[in-house]
């Protein structure tokens, strides 16, 4: 699970906490619009925060260059005509959400086109929804066609 240059403090710590729960690996990519010794990124975590060990890596370009021995990408962007209920995710998924106040840069859009996944809403006037509850969606979705017995799995 990947934040690329997440802004807000509680958004990363409860994306954490969720990433804790299911046991995926939290990987964020600088810059980031806080400092992860902050008392409230902490807070959003709650006590679990010790046990994020988020990986933090310097850029895109650095993350990038390592995206393909992390596992199959996937981008969450709200545009994007492919919904995370249409595709069956592999065991090894990393997936990658932008910044709270712009999403994906266009370039990193433009270059995973085909990879772009969208969360439904149903309220057409609603342009997102809060990252951390983005982060929580998708990473159950993964979870529930992991899960034995689950027609997709």
């Amino acid at each position: 699970m990947v934040l690329l240059e997440p802004e807000i403090h509680w958004n990363t710590g409860n994306a954490g906490r969720s990433c804790l729960a299911l046991g995926a690996q939290l990987h964020l990519i600088e810059p980031l619009g806080f400092s992860l010794v902050e008392k409230k990124v902490r807070r959003a975590g709650l006590d679990y925060w010790p046990r994020v060990k988020p990986r933090v890596w310097p850029s895109w370009a650095s993350f990038e260059s390592q995206l393909t021995d992390l596992g199959e990408p996937y981008f969450v962007s709200p545009e994007a005509p492919t919904r995370i209920y249409d595709v069956h995710f592999p065991r090894k998924t990393v997936l990658v959400f932008g910044r709270e106040s712009s999403g994906l840069p266009a370039a990193v859009r433009e270059a995973y086109r085909d990879r772009l996944l969208s969360i439904p809403m149903l309220d057409s006037e609603i342009r997102s929804l809060n990252l951390s509850t983005c982060v929580g969606i998708t990473l159950y979705e993964v979870l529930r066609q992991w899960t034995p017995g689950h027609s997709d799995s």
